[in-house]
């Protein structure tokens, strides 16, 4: 990172690898295709300081929103392993492989899965093994393998597991059924095996590096192809996933509702180019501020109502505008990795210029028992203007957080919100929603309670 942007350095002991693969037309195939992120060299490094051990400088095209893997919902990690095996596909057919596997090296674009790191390839020997197929079944087959036999909700636990889920771990959690599925019998169980025996070897025994011929490490990537296309998961009924045809919302305050928001989104200026809907289901309100223009990062504590936002069925302009999370706002992603600073924290990676919080507010104050100062004080850090939604006790949806807790939350008042929030906050505009119970607020956070900037 330099004055904001993000450069790339290709030292001298990489020139080749990344000669051969702009001159081979490696590069121009794939970015011109999408599958990977465009880039510019740099001329002028006149303000970047001097390394003598420095080729070249690009510079990538900015991602909107950096996303990681335990944020993912299954079919993202499925995306982002079939992308890195067709890139691996055609970097043969260049004479190119790439070194590494990483789950690490995909974004997202909206719903647009995009390689990274131009400085994965390098030249193809013949002979060679495929030295990233260890790393791509950790950080793809075995969690996948994971979420189809337990729950979606294991690839929450890549939080824990950065460089993938070892294979042998894996192999013993995985039902003796999956034994049936020839992928994952060669990927994972007799991988972990060969990976066992591999580990007996004494200290300081010379280990043979073992030769592939090019048609057997095309059969590998096909074989590996097949594994991930082959593994779905089952139906399963999400709590929220149906919310919109399962509400006390009638139709025309639905309606009405989306009036608002919009309207809202409309007065802000200037207008927001980075959006945050948490809370955002299945993307319904996302879809307003993305037809406005605005870039959506769409996240959700469920993991199959982001599913179904993944997945849902949506134009090519929205589909490359909406970038559907995992999200738990109780417990949301933290800076993780070497001094904290390899991935960032949710808050981090703003602030937005816009938060969207609709029907949400409840789930934190009722079911996480949080206080609406702390929650106003959060959101102040994560963007400039809040939309929110106010749920008062007697809504049906708050009824069903209140069984058996009748009595409790009683701070939990139209008043005190708007207390707690007023510390942080300017009211900008304020309406209850047609035909319910529910008030939609435009807050504006106070300039001396924003806690970091970009």
């Amino acid at each position: 990172m330099h004055r904001g942007a993000v450069y790339r350095q290709i030292n001298r002991s990489g020139q080749a690898d990344y000669d051969f693969f702009i001159k081979s037309g490696l590069y121009g195939k794939l970015a011109g295709e999408g599958l990977l992120v465009a880039h510019e060299d740099i001329k002028s490094l006149n303000d970047i300081p001097s390394d003598e051990q420095r080729y070249k400088l690009i510079r990538p095209a900015p991602i909107p929103f950096i996303s990681y893997p335990y944020e993912w919902t299954f079919s993202q990690l499925k995306d982002a392993a079939l992308l890195t095996l067709q890139i691996q596909r055609t970097a043969l057919s260049f004479g190119m492989i790439l070194k590494d596997a990483s789950a690490y090296n995909v974004q997202f674009i909206g719903r647009r899965p995009v390689f990274i790191d131009s400085l994965s390839f390098r030249i193809y020997k013949a002979g060679a093994p495929w030295d990233g197929y260890k790393q791509f079944c950790e950080h793809f087959v075995a969690p996948l393998a994971l979420a189809v036999y337990s729950s979606p909700d294991i690839l929450k636990t890549l939080r824990a597991y950065i460089d993938g889920m070892p294979l042998l771990a894996v192999r013993d959690l995985l039902p003796t059924r999956a034994k049936l599925h020839k992928g994952l019998l060669a990927h994972i169980y007799l991988h972990a095996a060969s990976q066992k025996r591999y580990d007996r070897v004494e200290p300081g025994a010379a280990a043979k590096q073992p030769k592939i011929s090019r048609l057997a490490l095309e059969g590998l990537i096909s074989s590996l192809t097949k594994t991930v296309n082959r593994l779905d998961l089952p139906k399963q009924k999400t709590e929220w996933g149906d919310y919109y045809n399962d509400t006390n919302y009638s139709q025309s305050a639905l309606t009405a509702k989306k009036k608002i928001v919009k309207k809202y989104l409309e007065k802000i200026s200037p207008k927001p180019k980075i959006v945050w809907d948490l809370g955002a289901n299945d993307g319904t309100f996302s879809e307003i501020a993305a037809g406005l223009g605005s870039y959506v990062v769409a996240s959700d504590v469920d993991s199959l109502a982001v599913e179904l936002n993944y997945t849902k069925n949506r134009s090519l302009v929205l589909r490359d505008m909406i970038l559907p999370i995992i999200q738990d706002l109780a417990n949301p992603s933290p800076a993780l990795g070497w001094a904290h600073a390899e991935r960032r924290s949710f808050e981090q990676r703003g602030p937005a210029d816009a938060v969207m919080a609709l029907a949400l507010i409840h789930h934190l104050a009722i079911s996480n028992t949080l206080p609406f100062n702390k929650i106003a004080e959060y959101f102040a850090q994560l963007g400039k203007y809040l939309i929110i939604e106010f749920i008062p006790k007697s809504d049906s949806k708050i009824q069903i957080l209140l069984h058996r807790r009748v009595n409790m939350f009683e701070d939990y008042t139209q008043e005190n919100f708007e207390a707690a929030f007023g510390i942080y906050f300017t009211t900008v505009a304020r309406e209850p929603v047609r035909g319910s119970k529910r008030v939609i607020y435009l807050f504006k956070v106070k300039p001396t309670k924003i806690a970091h900037d970009k």
